[in-house]
């Protein structure tokens, strides 16, 4: 049996694809830990899996604001959130990685490559979404350089001259991760992280479907694509829904289900209201799912076409009744999104949200509507093609047979064991002394 550390950051959608690896590898006799936001710990302890809180948390609804920033949100949530934690992010993942034989770390975890190598501990880095694998044959596409993306000849050359002036950008972001390193007696970074990944020598893994990316030679070494670890709530299916959503649902056509995650939930703006006003006027059934944030509200008087909610919805036995599913783009609410077989209109939250998007309408199965434009007369359109056109249906169906055939959960946990075996054994140092969690 093999003790493995799996850390992460984020909403749920950066939570759940760690907790399925974390349950299949207990299944497979190994001891799995998961570090990550003390606001994650009543998720993992309920599946009754080891838990280690590790900094920063995630205590600031106005994060959410700043990290969708179009332009300015991956510099604030790299330089003004990671970061000024990276002292105490090391100091937690350090305390969770005792007696570890493997780490297993989000790509945004600038501490877990320094525990490692200051453990000598085999780590591989995981991506959820092809965006987090830059590459010049296949270059995202980014809410603030839209207009050059769609300059197919020379988005390849584009793309370059971008990488290069963010390595300049972000040179000096570097110091705090050297500063770190200089203390623990280790040699300077090798690399620019914020540019050229995050990635491990020992392997890195894309836990999302082939369909949405195929490897590219210049992506990082020994890196596989697995698919989409699936998290799934027991029991599945109706009964796994509220019972008035649950009657909805029996009483009529499929609604069309208005969701914006558990993050971009808390930055709706007009999302709600414009999305109502669309409803209204195309007179379809719907299903808003709300959130907990009080600022997202709808008229009081609706019809009884419409169904309303704040509390947390199971979006697996959802979204298969859904005509369609209007969402911000999220890695995790477009894979199950995929997987449920129902066409999608994306309204990109950034960071990774537009490049998620192409991705969907190149597959054929949605639509997108950029945020700063979505509104009713945007939104009926759209809606109205992705209803009444068949083709989108039918091509969702077919790419969510071929998504539910992929088991991403286990070819994930078999990369893992491959990675376990290639380490030679009693190589790595792990017995050192424990530093104060909080100092």
């Amino acid at each position: 049996m093999s003790r493995i550390v799996l850390t992460t950051l984020g909403s749920l959608g950066d939570l759940y694809p760690y907790l399925a690896v974390a349950l299949e590898l207990r299944k497979r006799g190994h001891e799995p830990i998961l570090a990550t936001h003390q606001f994650h710990r009543r998720s993992v302890e309920a599946e009754s899996i080891s838990f280690y809180p590790a900094r920063p948390e995630l205590d600031d609804p106005a994060l959410v604001n700043k990290v969708f920033d179009p332009r300015y949100g991956m510099e604030f949530l790299i330089r003004n959130f990671l970061l000024p934690s990276l002292e105490q992010s090391y100091a937690d993942l350090l305390v969770a990685c005792h007696g570890a034989d493997l780490l297993v770390a989000h790509g945004l975890s600038y501490a877990a490559p320094i525990v490692a190598e200051k453990m000598n501990l085999p780590w591989v880095s995981v991506v959820l979404q092809p965006m987090a694998l830059p590459s010049t044959y296949d270059p995202p596409r980014m809410a603030s350089r839209s207009a050059l993306y769609s300059l197919r000849i020379l988005r390849r050359l584009l793309y370059a001259m971008q990488v290069r002036a963010a390595s300049r950008k972000t040179r000096s972001w570097i110091d705090p991760i050297n500063t770190l390193r200089a203390r623990l007696g280790l040699p300077p970074a090798e690399s620019n992280p914020f540019v050229q990944g995050n990635f491990s020598p020992h392997g890195t893994l894309g836990w999302f479907s082939p369909l949405l990316a195929q490897p590219q030679p210049d992506w990082p070494p020994h890196t596989q694509v697995t698919g989409f670890p699936f998290y799934d709530r027991k029991p599945r299916g109706e009964a796994a829904l509220e019972p008035g959503l649950a009657a909805f649902l029996r009483e009529g056509d499929p609604p069309v289900v208005f969701t914006l995650g558990s993050a971009a939930v808390m930055d709706a703006g007009s999302f709600y209201a414009e999305s109502v006003a669309a409803v209204k006027r195309l007179s379809v059934r719907a299903v808003f799912l709300l959130g907990p944030d009080p600022r997202n509200r709808l008229p009081e008087q609706l019809p009884r076409s419409v169904y309303v909610t704040r509390n947390y919805t199971d979006y697996s036995a959802l979204l298969p009744h859904a005509a369609v599913a209007v969402h911000h783009g999220g890695i995790g609410t477009t894979a199950l999104t995929l997987r449920a077989g129902c066409p999608v209109l994306v309204v990109p939250y950034p960071p990774d949200a537009p490049d998620n998007g192409e991705r969907l309408r190149k597959l054929g199965v949605g639509l997108v509507l950029p945020r700063s434009r979505y509104n009713a007369a945007g939104v009926i359109p759209r809606l109205t093609q992705l209803m009444n056109n068949r083709q989108y249906r039918e091509r969702a169906e077919t790419v969510a047979k071929k998504i539910s055939s992929e088991n991403g959960t286990a070819a994930a946990c078999e990369a893992l064991e491959a990675a376990l075996r290639a380490v030679p054994p009693g190589n790595r140092r792990d017995l050192i002394p424990q530093p104060d969690r909080y100092a």
